[in-house]
């Protein structure tokens, strides 16, 4: 059997033209954009309400993350203790949620999230489409790398008495 290859290629972008064109605009004012935001604020609803499962944080953790990429290119930078605040809060409700099951939020937790949310919302606002494929680019170097944070530590599986009894 032959080793498979590494070797994928890249996408091709068909219309450059259109490509560059879209690159440019704001993200504030194309459909896809608003549709970014009824998500995004859809998903803190819920977990404002208690109601939050695990697809709701999973999108809070990607806007939090893009929030945080976008400002580590400028855009909004001078509310980078805001923003870690909200992915410390993050942090801690992802946590309790995974050992409860219920993603519920404290005071300070809401106050900080709703307020990464307005700093998103003014960002997705001030940024061109092709800054925030940047950042997500960077979101994804980041996660690919390992550098960012989990929510939920690896457990040791426990062995099991076959394997007791192997050893």
């Amino acid at each position: 059997m032959r080793k498979r290859s590494k070797y994928r290629p890249k996408g091709l972008i068909v219309d450059t033209m259109n490509y560059i064109k879209n690159g440019m605009k704001v993200v504030g004012e194309i459909s896809a954009g608003t549709t970014l935001k009824i998500k995004n604020h859809a998903a803190l609803k819920q977990v404002c309400t208690g109601l939050g499962t695990r697809n709701d944080i999973d999108t809070l953790i990607c806007a939090f993350n893009i929030t945080e990429a976008l400002a580590s290119m400028r855009i909004g930078d001078d509310w980078e203790n805001e923003i870690r605040a909200a992915q410390d809060a993050l942090m801690a409700v992802g946590r309790r949620g995974v050992e409860t099951g219920k993603f519920i939020l404290r005071g300070p937790e809401l106050t900080s999230f709703n307020l990464a949310m307005e700093i998103h919302d003014a960002q997705l606002d001030a940024c061109t489409v092709a800054e925030l494929e940047k950042a997500m680019d960077i979101v994804i170097a980041i996660v690919k790398n390992k550098k960012a944070r989990p929510i939920a530590h690896k457990v040791p599986r426990p062995i099991s008495d076959i394997e007791n009894a192997v050893l």
